[in-house]
């Protein structure tokens, strides 16, 4: 078969949910709505922690991490399945599917790692809480999110290269709403064989070892809290990792499900609907989540909305008297 017979060199096109066609305004209000939430949200905990010196704490120095994170992952996203609802156009360069392909996986990578941090500062914190400054200060702190930044963005390197050296068939049909992995997989026309052999070699390092750091971690922070006499204490010291605690299992649960499982279990239109989980729900939950779950940002959040209310009072009143 001649290389034009394989590959496309226009790139693809991504079905997205063109199987109901009649929602398609619909679903673009609907994902426009939640695309404006995710960044208000997660705009809103980075401001916050930056505008109130206390909150400056390595806890909160990840989570701002984690904010730019589902700020950068939903924008690799969202904004070309907008356009491709608003315009009808649905091919995507061959070069655009493989960065964004390879932007979502690197992401990815990152928040593993950094929900491991995260986990390790929150084990200090409670196990050892009279060493926490001095093995989790804010030098440690950037350390840990450089190294998850620079790992989770040259993790999938691999991948991508091999991604990018298949073979292509001419019906370049893109079962998914936007280029990921396993529906790239199903449409190459070429062996893909070597490229599940180093997925199964990259997944414990990239997924499995962050989540078994995160799995001990918490095993000596619930027996910790188990140690505390009083139930006020422990309710207290749980309360501090509640919030990510429950980020955990929501990430891990959608993504573990998804791609460390057999190639034969995949549902393409299935797995297109369950891919909503992890791409739009865990980021707009993340700042719900904390906002809801954290003392401090409760506060800071009660405390900005009196003064805005007082600011605004303040203006009525000043445009009144004139």
């Amino acid at each position: 078969m001649k290389l034009e017979e394989k590959f496309n060199a226009s790139g693809f096109v991504i079905q997205g949910f063109s199987e109901i066609p009649e929602l398609q305004m619909l679903l673009f209000g609907i994902f426009l709505l939640l695309y404006i939430m995710i960044i208000c949200g997660n705009l809103t905990i980075i401001v916050l922690i930056w505008k109130n010196v206390h909150l400056h704490t390595p806890m909160y120095f990840f989570l701002v991490n984690l904010s730019f994170i589902d700020i950068a992952s939903i924008s690799n996203i969202l904004p070309k399945l907008l356009s491709m609802l608003c315009t009808k156009i649905k091919t995507i360069s061959f070069l655009g599917c493989i960065t964004q392909m390879h932007v979502f996986l690197s992401l990815s990578a990152t928040e593993f790692f950094l929900l491991a941090a995260m986990a390790y500062d929150r084990y200090v914190a409670i196990c050892h809480p009279l060493h926490y400054v001095a093995l989790i200060g804010l030098k440690q702190c950037a350390r840990f999110s450089f190294v998850s930044w620079f790992w989770g963005g040259l993790a999938p390197t691999g991948q991508t290269v091999l991604i990018s050296k298949l073979y292509f068939c001419l019906n370049n049909n893109i079962n998914h709403f936007f280029c990921d992995l396993n529906p790239l997989l199903q449409i190459a026309c070429t062996d893909t064989s070597v490229f599940h052999v180093l997925s199964y070699i990259e997944g414990p390092v990239i997924a499995i070892a962050p989540f078994m750091l995160t799995l001990i971690s918490y095993v000596f922070i619930i027996n910790a809290i188990l140690k505390i006499k009083s139930t006020k204490g422990q309710h207290k010291a749980f309360s501090t990792c509640t919030a990510h605690l429950t980020c955990v299992i929501i990430f891990y649960g959608t993504i573990l499900f998804m791609y460390m499982r057999p190639k034969s279990t995949f549902l393409p239109k299935l797995d297109k609907y369950f891919s909503l989980l992890y791409i739009v729900l865990v980021p707009m939950l993340n700042p719900i989540i904390y906002s809801l779950k954290n003392e401090d940002i409760r506060k800071v959040l009660i405390k900005t909305k009196n003064i805005l209310i007082s600011q605004a009072q303040a203006s009525c009143q000043i445009l009144l008297k004139h």
